[in-house]
């Protein structure tokens, strides 16, 4: 067996829709207001995307700016990964809609279903797959158009979601320097219900009543998901930490799932790390899910806030239950 390889991130993309939905257009919709969903949520607005705009466009506009970054063309990838829980249709994959859109016909590609945790899933193994020599170019995409499964009549969770899509290639590495460190991912199934969209799958089937019962959109019941987010972000950094031998004040940026800001607040006082080292950007996209952190990514990397060595933690969780995270020095 030959010899385990450095791998790196070598290019990064996002995207997000054009339209823009605000609290002060929420409150048109639902019996809420801009204050109550900012102090409990930190969300000010989000990006909804077109009706005939499905997620594997979004994914396809990120695909290619991440290409470009990464100074590679379609054909030099070898596999295509897309996170997502809004696929375009149930069969094919989602990744096989992006793959002929972007033109990557050398590669594989497949769909993963993790929920928020989805890129990081990805993340962990596409670093694998070049790790171990397998492929050397893989593309990792988080997409979702969670605007098309949301109950819009249901105020405690309309507030909070929106479309994008990020992405990120996966690389050979040179330069100890640049590489990914760490990698883990996890779950609990026995939580499955605490995030679910009840129907659409063979359990109970598309039919009339579960469509009228608007059993085909998400349903978030927010207090057991607030203490299970809260511990799990503070265990995931605290043991990327530990396997990696960094301490806390050695880590330049934990670029998180954008889920609530007070989850995020609470998480990093456990930790004793400073707000300022958490990458947020919830107040302008929603929760994302899958296409959070490599929005928050993408978007860290191109303001320059991304520096040669640092040390960066990407930590994600939610449905499944689901978490993972990867440590890396950028």
């Amino acid at each position: 067996m030959s010899a385990l390889r450095s791998v790196r991130i070598s290019g990064t993309g996002s995207f997000l829709p054009e339209k823009v939905l605000t609290n002060h257009d929420l409150e048109k919709m639902v019996d809420t207001s801009d204050e109550w969903i900012t102090t409990r949520t930190g969300i000010k607005e989000r990006h909804i995307a077109a009706d005939d705009v499905a997620t594997s466009d979004l994914a396809a506009e990120a695909s290619r700016r991440a290409l470009e970054d990464a100074g590679l063309t379609p054909e030099d990838i070898d596999l295509i990964i897309v996170a997502t829980i809004t696929p375009d249709t149930p069969l094919p994959s989602c990744a096989c809609w992006l793959q002929a859109k972007i033109g990557a016909l050398n590669a594989g590609a497949l769909d993963v279903s993790a929920a928020c945790s989805g890129f990081v899933y990805g993340a962990n193994i596409a670093w694998q797959f070049v790790r171990t020599g397998v492929y050397d170019n893989v593309l990792v995409i988080g997409a979702e158009t969670l605007s098309k499964f949301t109950n819009w009549e249901d105020r405690t969770s309309c507030i909070l979601f929106g479309d994008g899509a990020g992405a990120a290639v996966f690389s050979p590495s040179d330069d100890a320097a640049s590489e990914i460190l760490y990698g883990t991912m996890g779950a609990d199934g026995r939580g499955a219900e605490i995030m679910i969209t009840p129907a659409g799958g063979s359990r109970k089937p598309a039919s009339q009543e579960t469509v009228d019962n608007k059993e085909h959109c998400m349903v978030v019941r927010g207090r057991e998901t607030y203490k299970f987010a809260v511990q799990k972000m503070a265990d995931l950094v605290a043991d990327g930490l530990e396997k990696v031998g960094l301490t806390s004040d050695q880590l330049r940026w934990i670029i998180p799932h954008q889920v609530n800001i007070r989850i995020l607040e609470a998480a990093v006082k456990r930790l004793g790390i400073p707000l300022d080292d958490i990458y947020i950007n919830i107040d302008r996209v929603g929760n994302t899910s899958a296409a959070s952190v490599p929005i928050a990514l993408d978007e860290a990397s191109r303001k320059g806030l991304l520096k040669r060595g640092d040390n960066i933690a990407l930590v994600a969780f939610g449905g499944g239950l689901s978490w993972a995270s990867m440590m890396l020095r950028w």
